[in-house]
């Protein structure tokens, strides 16, 4: 990865990527959420309210990942002291609260004919809820770390603790039996029948193409503040 170590090198990709990222990952989710709209069939249990799995499931998904995208740039920063990992992480951060939030949200639309509440302290549904506090207290710990000039080492330390809970996320519907379902999907097949599963893998790479175009709109948006500081700091001193 330290071939992107340079600001300039990297932009030269990232330039061109974002646009192919972005349009490629919109038109994924148009198809996607179209099928899963008007073409699929509703549950035989749930119903018409199955449809909201085409943005629950990516953006739990990427809620997770990318906490891990997270952790990954946090030891990159302080182990390899990767230039631009610091500026990952904290692009990563937002549009991951952001997927956090609408899992959150679509999690508690779709339990409230399911479940018949809008909120259970389930397993799940807390660990999730506490993955979106995670990120906040990152988000907060990053820009203040920003304020004092430089990366700041301890929202690191904190990305790398953070992800303690993804695992936990991910076991919690095996380690306490409550009212969220099982996995659905598992490496030796689906529980969710064929005619409503087929949209969903292309909704989860839309979405994944979209958040990795925000994330490099985001560490463009960052690597320009940061040049544009240094100028005006230069200008100062001169």
């Amino acid at each position: 990865m330290h071939i992107f170590a340079n600001p300039t090198r990297f932009l030269g990709i990232a330039r061109p990527l974002t646009p192919w990222l972005g349009w490629g990952g919109a038109l994924l989710v148009a198809v996607a959420l179209a099928s899963g709209l008007f073409v699929t069939p509703p549950d035989y249990l749930q119903g018409e309210s199955v449809r909201i799995i085409y943005v629950h499931v990516p953006a739990a998904w990427l809620g997770m990942a990318g906490w891990g995208g997270i952790a990954m740039c946090s030891l990159m920063q302080l182990v390899w002291r990767h230039p631009l990992a610091g500026v990952a992480a904290r692009a990563i951060a937002v549009p991951g609260a952001l997927f956090a939030g609408i899992c959150l949200a679509s999690g508690s639309i779709w339990g409230r004919p399911t479940w018949g509440t809008w909120w259970e302290w389930d397993g799940r549904l807390t660990s999730m809820l506490v993955l979106f506090f995670l990120y906040l207290a990152y988000i907060a710990l990053a820009g203040a770390g920003e304020e004092r000039g430089g990366n700041s080492r301890i929202a690191a330390i904190f990305g790398l603790v953070g992800a303690v809970n993804i695992p936990i996320i991910h076991y919690s519907v095996l380690w306490w039996r409550t009212l969220h379902q099982g996995q659905s999907i598992t490496l030796q097949g689906s529980t969710i029948d064929a005619s409503i599963l087929w949209p969903l893998p292309i909704a989860v790479l839309g979405f994944s193409l979209l958040f990795a175009a925000i994330v490099l709109m985001r560490m463009r948006a960052l690597l320009a503040d940061a040049r544009t500081e240094a100028r005006l700091k230069r200008m100062a001193q001169a």
